[in-house]
Formats: structure tokens, sequence, C-alpha cells
């Protein structure tokens, strides 16, 4: 058997390679150096056979073995190739498709936004096919302390600049008497609690009456918050459940960006 096999638009692999490559996965996904049994286990094949495959991974750099424990791990060459495709990435162009599959998915207006100059800025605005009057568009700075891409950046966001346009926020807000927002130090340390509890914010017609939105932050390979990704609609066709399928759909977009930008959720111990 030659190991080269066709799929199904005809061109032809390599399938060794294929199936050892599971292997690589889990180390990628655990966190941490290995023992062979658990490696093979999770990746689904007799240790026997992943043995094999790790041999030729520590040969390529691929992989190593900790010659006192006899550990695997991801090898210095892995590493490379990692670090290669981190610095060809670039956050909003792999998010711009998750973006629009989200749009069709929920069928409602959704966005993406960074950090800029003077805040949470929006960098990309799909409109939903629904007729719905929303005076936001691409190059809009949001509130901070009253919209939802704002809160997301307060709770998962750091920044010096953050922090003085929060103090700067909140001042405006207990001189007005805006309601729609918090005006104390305290209250803002509970909502965003609540925020970081569900790993998204939420704004019930606070910024624009009738119009419920969720957004949920994005991660880099770093752990570092790197956009954020909103969905928004009319409240009565927009619920503001926390686990409606709506707020689900744009925190499982978020977690696909999140993790095509290298980002790995911290394992548990």
């Amino acid at each position: 058997m030659s190991g080269e096999e066709k799929d199904e638009d005809g061109r032809q692999g390599i399938q060794s390679i294929e199936v050892g490559v599971p292997l690589l996965r889990v180390l990628a996904d655990h966190g941490a150096p290995m023992m062979l049994r658990d490696l093979a286990r999770e990746a689904g094949m007799p240790a026997a056979k992943a043995h094999r495959y790790l041999v030729s991974f520590v040969r390529t750099g691929l992989a190593t073995q900790d010659p006192l424990s006899g550990r695997y791990d991801l090898g210095h060459f892995a590493l490379d190739l990692g670090l290669a495709s981190l610095a060809r990435l670039d956050a909003v162009r792999v998010a711009t498709p998750v973006l629009d599959a989200l749009g069709d998915e929920i069928g409602e207006t959704v966005a993406l936004a960074v950090w800029g100059n003077m805040g949470p800025t929006i960098v990309r605005w799909v409109d939903s096919k629904r007729p719905v009057t929303v005076n936001l568009r691409t190059g809009a700075v949001m509130p901070l302390l009253h919209s939802a891409i704002g809160l997301c950046f307060v709770a998962f966001f750091d920044s010096p600049l953050l922090q003085r346009r929060i103090e700067e926020e909140l001042e405006i807000n207990a001189r007005g008497g805006d309601t729609r927002a918090p005006i104390t130090r305290a209250q803002l340390d509970a909502l965003t609690a609540d925020i970081r509890q569900h790993g998204m914010s939420r704004a019930v017609g606070s910024v624009i009456p009738g119009i419920n939105a969720f957004c949920a932050p994005v991660f880099d390979h770093e752990g570092k918050m790197a956009l954020s990704i909103t969905g928004l609609g009319p409240a009565g066709l927009f619920p503001p459940n926390w686990n409606s399928p709506t707020a689900k759909a744009i925190g499982a977009a978020a977690l696909s960006i999140s993790r095509q930008l290298g980002w790995r959720r911290p394992a548990t111990r």
C-alpha cells in the first residue's frame, strides 16, 4: 500500500500524514506534556501505532520527548510553524467570513469592532435583510458604559486608555443623571462581573430604543482581546435572554474566530 489516496475532488494526498496529525492536535489542545498512553487514547489510536508516528515527529522537530519522564510535547519546528502562521494573520480578515455566516444564521444585523484611538470602533457592519433603522455604520465609535460593544471592551480589554475613558464616562454619566449606564465604579464592577460570568455583554434598548444586542470578545493567541463580534435586532424579534439561540450563536462565532487566531481555552487542572 502506497499510503496515497484521493479525496472526493480527486486530489491525491498522503493518508499516513492525515492519520498522524490528530496526535499533534491533541498535544496542541492539551497544553502540557503527555504520556504516550494518554496521548494515544485521546487521539483514538493504539499506543504502538501512536509511538511510530511520534518517533517520526520527534525526528522532524514537530514533537519532542523528555528523556526523564518520557512525556511528549510539541517540538521546535511546530513552534516555528505556529509563529509563522500567526505572523500572517489579520484578525478582521479572519473574522469576516464568520461574521457573514453569523448574519445568515441569526438573520440580524452583525458587526465587528476593534479598539481604536477614540475607543471601540466598528470596522465591519452587515445589515440584516429586515428593514430596521439603525444609525450606526463602519467607523462609528461606541460609548463604553451603555452599549454592548463598549461594555464588552470594558470587561475583557486591557488598556490604560480604556481606564481613562471609563473614568471620563462615569463622571459624565453622574453629572447628567444618565440612567442607561452605571454612574459609580461599584455599579460598573457589578455589571462587569456579570458580563465575565456569561462570557459576553448585552444591551437592552440602551443605545437605540427598541434595539437589543449581544457582543462577545474574540481573543488572540496570547489571550488578549483582539476584537468583538456583535449581533443586534429589534426587541420583539431579538430576545435579551442569555441562553437564547441568538446569544449562543454569537458566542460560538467568537469562539470560532478566537481559535483561528490561535487562542486556546486554558486547560483545567
